[in-house]
């Protein structure tokens, strides 16, 4: 019997009781048998059992002492219910067939092993036994072996497993970056072979799959397979277009893709927010549409931080990403990442920083965690330097701030009151005044208070031409 957690065993045998009751044989499946073998947390339990997985999940909640309630998904005949922190989810035994255009299986009642061999890889299909033989491992397919061996395997034909359900490619990638785990040879081979078949899946239930793979500890694992089976260019081929070196008169520019994925690597140990993370997979972009080379100094990519700002948006509506104020983030911070370096000069201004802080707002922290991964230089006494060029810039950042309170920056004078000090309806020269107001406050021509923005706005107002009604 496998060694399960108190916890997790008073659950089992709830659900072994209700299974006893129908008459049904009943197995634990999936992911949870996976991770219980691996040592890990896990809060999903998926329930298999040859009868109705409804009439199960009923029977089992009924066994709560908090009885939670049951939700039903009738179409695809399965139930689940949420307790205790766990998420617990009930089906029959299923045997699956596809057609060749299409990802929805025809499904009819089927057996363990039927279950068992329409599943995904051999590490998840293994079953725990919640019968008699209560908490015996069921493992056709030595997918124990595998765990241990760390392996990642399809327990039939590799291109049968992906022909039925071409996301499985995407999963074997994803399973691979997050257990650091090897993709046995020929199943690589089968993936890269059947690439343009990733054509028939939703880009919704790929980019759920990429984005697993972005929060990993290393995700440029992914990305390498991703690109090396053919499979990234199929749904995001601007990435790929980042590939490859060009030399002329003996002078190359560096692989963009692979400093890239080491930005995007650089920036995980410090950062687990996906949206910063694919600002860190896109702050480049745009250089391959911006690429250009000058005589007599080398390759330039001028201009790709803000064309690359522009990109995001038609990026993100393909990959069916969230267009809100994520998508706003990750813009800005392509739009500013290149601003922060340029800032590491020992006679850079405080005008300089304030327009930093102004256009960077709440997001300035986020922004020099980008920043610093961004060195991927492997000389070490580059690195050294710019590591220490930033922590001065954050000095800087710090003291301005303290000084000026530019961060999230709210004007001190509004534009009704512009409007009501001279009586004038919305116009030009309320714009004027407003952003002449902010332009001397970043510039430092006088203090980010309220008596200075007001004495400001009204020597600038009686300049162009306007009386102040009240003093």
């Amino acid at each position: 019997m496998l060694e399960i957690p108190k916890q997790h065993l008073d659950y089992l045998q709830k659900i072994a009781e209700a299974a006893k009751e129908l008459q049904y044989d009943t197995y634990v499946v999936g992911g949870y048998v996976r991770d219980l073998l691996l040592g890990k947390a896990a809060k999903d339990i998926d329930v298999v059992c040859l009868g109705n997985g409804i009439d199960l999940a009923k029977a089992a909640a009924r066994r709560f002492s908090e009885q939670p309630k049951v939700v039903v998904f009738k179409n695809f005949g399965t139930a689940m219910f949420k307790a205790d922190g766990f998420e617990f989810e009930f089906v029959g035994a299923r045997r699956e067939s596809y057609t060749r255009g299409s990802r929805k299986p025809i499904v009819e009642d089927g057996s363990l092993e039927d279950d068992q061999n329409r599943r995904d890889f051999t590490i998840n299909a293994m079953a725990i036994s919640l019968n008699d033989d209560f908490g015996t491992l069921v493992d056709p397919f030595e997918g124990q072996k595998d765990l241990k061996a760390g392996i990642i395997r399809t327990p039939l034909e590799p291109q049968r497993t992906f022909s039925d359900d071409p996301l499985r490619m995407m999963r074997a990638i994803r399973f691979a970056t997050q257990l650091n785990f090897e993709i046995l040879p020929e199943t690589l081979a089968a993936i890269a072979s059947m690439k343009d078949r990733l054509q028939i899946v939703s880009m919704e239930r790929i980019i759920v799959e990429l984005n697993k793979i972005i929060l990993s500890k290393k995700p440029s694992i992914g990305f390498k397979l991703l690109f090396d089976t053919g499979l990234l260019k199929e749904f995001f081929p601007e990435f790929v277009k980042l590939y490859g070196v060009d030399e002329r008169e003996g002078l190359r520019h560096k692989d963009n893709f692979y400093h890239t994925l080491q930005v995007l690597d650089n920036l995980c140990p410090n950062s687990d927010d996906l949206y910063l993370r694919w600002a860190a997979i896109l702050h480049d972009i745009a250089k391959p549409a911006t690429k250009r080379f000058e005589q007599g100094h080398g390759w330039t990519f001028h201009g790709h931080d803000a064309l690359g700002a522009k990109m995001v948006p038609r990026i993100f509506r393909r990959l069916k990403l969230p267009l809100n104020d994520r998508m706003k983030f990750v813009q800005k911070m392509v739009a500013l990442h290149l601003r922060p370096i340029s800032l590491t000069k020992d006679n850079v201004s405080d005008s300089a920083i304030r327009r930093l802080l102004f256009d960077a707002g709440d997001d300035i922290d986020q922004l020099m965690l980008l920043c610093q991964a961004d060195i991927t230089s492997k000389n070490a006494n580059k690195v050294k330097r710019y590591l220490e060029n930033y922590e001065m810039v954050r000095t800087k950042l710090t003291q301005v701030e303290e000084k000026d309170r530019i961060r999230n920056w709210q004007p001190p004078v509004s534009g009704d009151e512009i409007m009501a000090t001279f009586n004038i309806r919305p116009s030009r020269e309320v714009g004027i005044l407003k952003n002449a107001i902010k332009e001397a406050i970043l510039d430092g021509e006088i203090p980010n208070d309220r008596e200075a923005a007001v004495q400001f706005m009204l020597k600038l107002g009686s300049e162009i031409g306007l009386s102040a009604t009240v003093d």
